[in-house]
């Protein structure tokens, strides 16, 4: 890729618990030239989380002063509770010198982008089944029975939203929709891009 020419966003979006963070780490290994967008969170971190990257933890308060101030591309509110948001500034930086970008963004953000960035490369996430969703949320420990209730609720809605998008990925078997993410930014760069 030349150096002048501006990079593309891939937005990858999805219920919680389809395996997102574990497909965009396995693509920003696997694939050169792609850098990751890190989004800021109100939620307080999570066992094995780390500040810078793999969330900017910041307070209310200085989220909001966050919106008003217009720094974001997209931010939510998800699940009733923390609110999440990608930097305006970090995406357009990366894009304008020609980088690739990836986001790792719930279903509400991927609209907004859609919307405010019509060229950007939308992929769905979804889970082999409903079923295998709520044994992966539980596996992870993370929400009580009314957060993971709400998740699951929250999953159902964002489900419908799937034919909204450039592609839809089954995280069935990692190995193989790691391969498919790679096929499908793969495919984009070169202009076979499904619209």
């Amino acid at each position: 890729m030349k150096a002048r020419e501006r990079g593309t966003l891939f937005v990858l979006s999805g219920p919680s618990g389809v395996g997102k963070g574990t497909l965009r780490a396995r693509a920003l290994k696997d694939i050169e030239g792609l850098t990751y967008s890190v989004s800021c969170t109100t939620r307080p971190p999570r066992p094995g989380d780390r500040e810078g990257v793999d969330y900017r933890f910041v307070s209310e308060d200085e989220f909001s002063r966050m919106v008003e101030q217009g720094r974001f591309l997209e931010y939510a509110k998800v699940h009733g509770g923390p609110r999440y948001g990608t930097l305006r500034e970090d995406v357009e930086r990366e894009l304008d010198v020609g980088r690739d970008v990836l986001l790792e963004i719930d279903v509400q953000g991927a609209l907004q982008v859609r919307s405010l960035v019509p060229d950007a490369v939308t992929i769905f996430v979804l889970p082999p089944s409903e079923e295998e969703l709520e044994r992966r949320l539980r596996g992870r420990r993370t929400e009580t029975e009314t957060e993971l209730r709400a998740r699951l609720e929250s999953a159902r809605r964002e489900l419908e939203e799937a034919p909204k998008y450039d592609y839809v990925l089954v995280n069935d078997d990692l190995d193989e929709a790691s391969a498919a993410l790679r096929k499908m930014v793969m495919d984009s760069r070169e202009g076979r891009l499904r619209r």
